[in-house]
């Protein structure tokens, strides 16, 4: 059967299945019930941030990553992190806090509360400094462990980083590059911690918050002086984690042409094109041109993607007499052969000695929890080959 056959199939033969529009929008709604408490959260802290209090912020004044009052009080109160321990007196009763290791912790931002004293606040020089610590020391530690603790820890300090930027009215080189280490950090944690437990990572609220960073980054490149020579690579993150978003889409198309036609961009732009045309064998083929970060933004759309491939040649392959070879479709899907068997298996595909018979009628969603995204992750971790982390989020791949 032609791909012309199989494409005029997929498309009269949608409404057998959920769509792939109404799939996420049905999803996306369960998500959006279970975590709209935390979510709430974070817009009032935000919008509580935003308030106007004065005309220009307040100017910090603090030369530490960590207030001393702050580091003495949570040091009384046996608030410290681990992390920010003396070395050896962790198991001590009241255990040491390290000038050179701690920072600042977030705290809810109040209408009127003395988190506007200068002297509690860090100015760009040593936020800059603080993130710089945080990616190099502790996020990139290879003795911390585990990264889930990491995450958790360098979350919060670089929610208290974005907090004092706020308050501050922070804009410069400063303030882009605290605003793109952060984004290129969220991303990568978004595909490194796919699948572990709420408890320890809630995807929800960290894509709030990325949403949030690449907006403000967004606004930093569309009202600075620029010429930015970062603003090609964040421009195509942004597009490629919010594949099919109209508003995202609409926003590079209003760049300038340099940029629009740059080739990153162009890239991710044709792999939009190919999610809005529910084209998922040329969204994976154009997925292998990806460099590891640009596949860490796209990942979370890769489930869905091959899902529809799987509904697509269901319907477009579906007879008792008609074959087709495993290897080929593990190509088509970028996966082995055994991760594509068990993809298969998991939405009633039938596979026997390497041959995958379609059905349309076989065709089932699988069991909530049943279908673990990490199992398949294989497109985006092969890209990562030696590079660091550390390298990674300073953006010393390009």
């Amino acid at each position: 059967m032609s791909h012309k056959t199989v494409s005029r199939i997929s498309q009269s033969q949608r409404s057998d299945g959920p769509s792939g529009g109404q799939w996420r929008q049905r999803n996306k709604k369960q998500w959006r019930t279970k975590s709209k408490a935390p979510e709430k959260e974070v817009e009032k802290e935000e919008q509580i941030l935003r308030e106007p209090v004065k005309e220009t912020g307040p100017r910090g004044t603090c030369q530490t990553m960590c207030p001393i009052q702050e580091l003495r009080d949570r040091e009384a109160q046996n608030r410290l992190h681990r992390f920010e321990m003396v070395p050896g007196t962790e198991r001590d009763r009241r255990p040491w806090g390290d000038p050179t290791r701690a920072v600042k912790e977030y705290s809810r931002p109040a209408a009127g509360k003395d988190a506007m004293k200068s002297s509690d606040l860090r100015p760009p020089e040593v936020l800059l400094k603080t993130v710089y610590y945080l990616i190099d020391f502790v996020i990139a530690s290879p003795s911390l462990n585990p990264w889930t603790e990491v995450y958790s820890f360098a979350f919060d300090r670089l929610r208290c980083v974005k907090q004092d930027m706020i308050v501050q009215r922070l804009s410069g080189l400063e303030c882009l590059a605290i605003l793109e280490r952060a984004v290129r950090f969220l991303i990568y944690a978004s595909y490194r911690l796919c699948g572990e437990p709420l408890r320890l990572y809630d995807p929800r609220i960290n894509d709030t918050h990325l949403q949030e960073y690449l907006s403000w980054l967004f606004d930093c490149y569309a009202n600075g002086p620029g010429p930015y020579p970062n603003q090609e690579e964040f421009q195509a993150l942004g597009l490629l984690y919010n594949l099919g978003s109209s508003s995202t889409l609409q926003h590079i198309m209003e760049l300038p042409v340099r940029l629009r036609k740059a080739q990153s961009v162009t890239l991710a732009l044709a792999i939009n094109q190919a999610y809005l045309e529910r084209n998922p064998v040329r969204l994976l083929r154009l997925a292998r041109r990806l460099n590891f970060l640009q596949a860490c933004a796209l990942h979370r759309h890769l489930v869905m993607c091959r899902r529809d491939l799987l509904l697509i040649y269901s319907h477009g392959y579906s007879s008792r007499n008609c074959s087709f070879p495993l290897d080929r479709l593990a190509q088509l899907l970028s996966l082995d052969t055994s991760h594509t068997a068990q993809l298969c298996q998991a939405y009633g595909v039938e596979v026997d000695q390497n041959k995958v018979a379609f059905s349309k009628a076989a065709f089932t969603e699988p069991e909530q929890g049943r279908l673990l995204c990490k199992s398949y992750h294989s497109l985006v971790s092969e890209k990562q080959k030696d590079l660091g982390v550390k390298d990674i989020i300073h953006g010393f791949t390009y």
